[in-house]
């Protein structure tokens, strides 16, 4: 057997948006190209019946947002190559070459059927032609709060956004049906494309007012108004739609600012009377668990079941379970598994199909029974992988945080028992999101090097209710320090043949503050990596993307309180670091920008303490789940090479 490393990665598989067309299953298969440096999507079908697997061609593009056109002719999607912005092609599914139906400068972002297949409604941008002489420097300037976004650069204050409508017998010709000066998304096209829902920002004039909402827009008369106009405040966004009437919303009323569960709304186009359907129900609605392997995955979506009964996801106790409700708000749950389901699609009122992932196994197409939970694997691309190669089997367990609350963790211990080995103690980023049963590529490489790895969810995570989450407002560094630490206390009592004078911390993002945290609070760890961190507030406040609403809503203060937020910035405590820390950091990390790390490494350089930084180039706050192959590949081995020297 042998052992996974980080190169790994190019030989792991991930699936992703099943649908089924009759006895066809179709679906994405996502994989890493290491010659070309470069992320690559297989369209593939999988015969119920004949159980043949088919791959369709697709001329190496890239792919994305696979769907089917309701009179069955054509497999539909979103492409992209290095010399064009995606766009939508269409396959037929009696054979032939997938072709371009849009040819978009800037690109399609989204789109949808109308119900008889003849025409797709899509999104695009355009931007003025400028006469630019590129053989001297541009200026750049922006007027707006929100002015970039991480992953994607400076917003374009000039910019247009539009939805317009393609008709397939006549290729030449588009409509355009909707312009705006603000990035909108379309949700739903009623049946008789008389109305559109679309989701947008609550008040897209007022840059202060934080949040966004479910709008339905008349194709006709262009009236446009909000389906949460009774709700002052919130972020909602569209679930599923029954006959055009009755549409599930998921969002929140902002109650606790970012930590606020998502809970499951009804509202009545007739009526135009919204419910919220879970308020009883101490549920976060949605999928908030993370990992570092899945690609294109849209999480499993909201559906109808009949006019009266639907399904909907819920992330609970690290896992993503199903519940079933109907319109007076009884709900129940249907499916609890030991797994974290990633993405799938309702074949009928009692099945699904599923992508899944587990500790131990990266992703597997399956069938879901709805009535008894049964599970029915029909293809796992990394089988033969996996029957070569060991792996670790983390251990679930729980223990007691600060005042006796209930806290989750998983142990990873390393591929090859022995005694006295070293262990890690790895934070995840958020904090509003959870560790979970779901494949974690890079603990596994630290198990395969012989560590041991803690995966703990303190409070302020998702799936513990709605108090586990709110405990961290205005309190980053306190009570979930305390949970961290008391986590390390367990496991190294728990598991007495890990060293404990070889314990190590990692983390990145909400993990990054809290390892600066930790080395500026206890000399307990041998050596730390801080990724994509926060260390200083008060700058964070006005050069990250979030920073002005993140801090207002995180921490509950603002430049007013700046000797408080300066209290709580790891950057304060960098005269007590006597750990040597290794920060890592994308030089495109607009979430938290690369001056955060830089303040943190010149500190604590400055205190005479061991201490390196690595920038990556080309790579935005998720670089360790979708940056470059080449670089995520050097991400690992930096840690694995800084912890080996301690």
């Amino acid at each position: 057997m042998k052992k996974i490393t980080a190169e790994s990665l190019f030989d792991l598989k991930s699936i992703a948006q099943p649908i089924q067309v009759e006895e066809n299953i179709y679906y994405i298969e996502n994989s890493m190209n290491q010659e070309k440096n470069r992320y690559e999507s297989t369209i593939f079908s999988y015969n119920l019946k004949t159980k043949e697997k088919i791959e369709w061609g697709n001329n190496g593009y890239s792919v994305n947002l696979l769907k089917v056109s309701p009179n069955k002719k054509y497999l539909s999607f979103l492409a992209s190559d290095d010399e064009k912005k995606q766009q939508i092609m269409l396959m037929p599914l009696k054979g032939g070459r997938a072709f371009y139906l849009t040819n978009e400068k800037e690109g399609v972002s989204s789109y949808l059927w109308n119900e008889t297949g003849s025409s797709v409604y899509y999104q695009t941008s355009t931007l003025p032609e400028k006469e630019v002489d590129d053989k001297v420097p541009q200026t750049k300037s922006w007027s707006k709060l929100s002015y970039k976004v991480d992953g994607t650069g400076l917003i374009a204050e000039d910019k247009t956004y539009q939805l317009k409508k393609q008709d397939l017998a006549l290729p030449q010709m588009t409509h355009l049906i909707l312009e705006k000066k603000y990035s909108f998304s379309l949700n739903h096209l009623s049946k008789d494309e008389s109305f559109a829902l679309i989701t947008e920002d609550l008040d897209e004039d007022d840059e202060l007012n934080y949040g966004s909402t479910v709008y339905h827009f008349d194709l006709r008369t262009k009236v446009t108004y909000s389906l949460t106009s009774s709700i002052e405040q919130g972020s909602f966004s569209f679930g599923a739609i029954r006959n055009d009437q009755d549409v599930l919303l998921v969002g929140n009323d902002f109650r606790y600012g970012f930590v606020t569960q998502d809970k499951l709304y009804l509202y009545n186009l007739t009526t135009s009377k919204l419910t919220c359907l879970t308020s009883e129900a101490d549920l976060q609605v949605g999928d908030a668990l993370i990992s570092d392997f899945q690609q294109k995955n849209l999480s499993i979506e909201i559906h109808w079941l009949d006019d009266e009964t639907y399904f909907f996801p819920v992330t609970e106790s690290g896992k993503v379970t199903l519940y079933k409700g109907d319109k007076k708000g009884n709900i129940k749950k249907i499916v609890d598994k030991k797994l974290h389901l990633t993405d799938g699609s309702l074949l009928n009122n009692e099945r699904m199909v599923v992508a899944y992932s587990t500790l131990t196994n990266p992703s597997v197409l399956a069938l879901l029974d709805l009535t008894t939970g049964k599970l029915t694997d029909i293809e796992n691309p990394n089988e033969e992988f996996l029957a070569k190669t060991k792996l670790s089997k983390p251990d679930m367990f729980w223990y007691q945080g600060v005042n006796d609350w209930d806290i989750q963790g998983w142990y990873v211990p390393p591929v090859e028992s022995k005694k006295n080995y070293p262990v890690i103690l790895y934070i995840h980023g958020g904090p509003q999101v959870a560790y979970g049963e779901s494949f974690f590529h890079e603990m596994q490489v630290h198990a395969a090097n012989g560590y041991g790895v803690i995966m703990l969810n303190p409070r302020g995570g998702q799936g513990y209710g709605q108090e586990f989450v709110k405990a961290i407002l205005g309190d980053y560094g306190n009570e979930d320090y305390q949970d961290l630490m008391l986590g390390l206390d367990y496991v190294l009592t728990e598991y007495p043949e890990i060293d404990k004078n070889n314990v190590y911390v990692a983390g990145g993002s909400y993990g990054g503050f809290m390892t600066n945290w930790i080395v500026g609070h206890t000399n307990r760890f041998k050596a730390a990596v801080t990724q994509r961190s926060i260390s200083n507030w008060i700058s964070f406040y006005g050069t990250s993307d979030i920073g002005s609403f993140f801090v207002k809503y995180q921490l509950n203060r603002d430049l007013k309180d700046i000797d408080k937020l300066w209290q709580l910035s790891p950057l304060a405590y960098a005269d007590n670091v006597d750990t040597p820390l290794l920060v890592l950091h994308g030089e495109e990390d607009l979430r938290c920008p690369q001056e955060q790390g830089e303040q943190m490494y010149t500190a604590v350089k400055m205190k005479g303490v061991p201490t390196k930084m690595v920038v990556f180039p080309e790579s935005s706050h998720g670089l360790s789940r979708q940056g470059l192959p080449n670089l995520r590949m050097e991400r690992i081995n930096e840690i694995v090479n800084w912890f080996s020297q301690y």
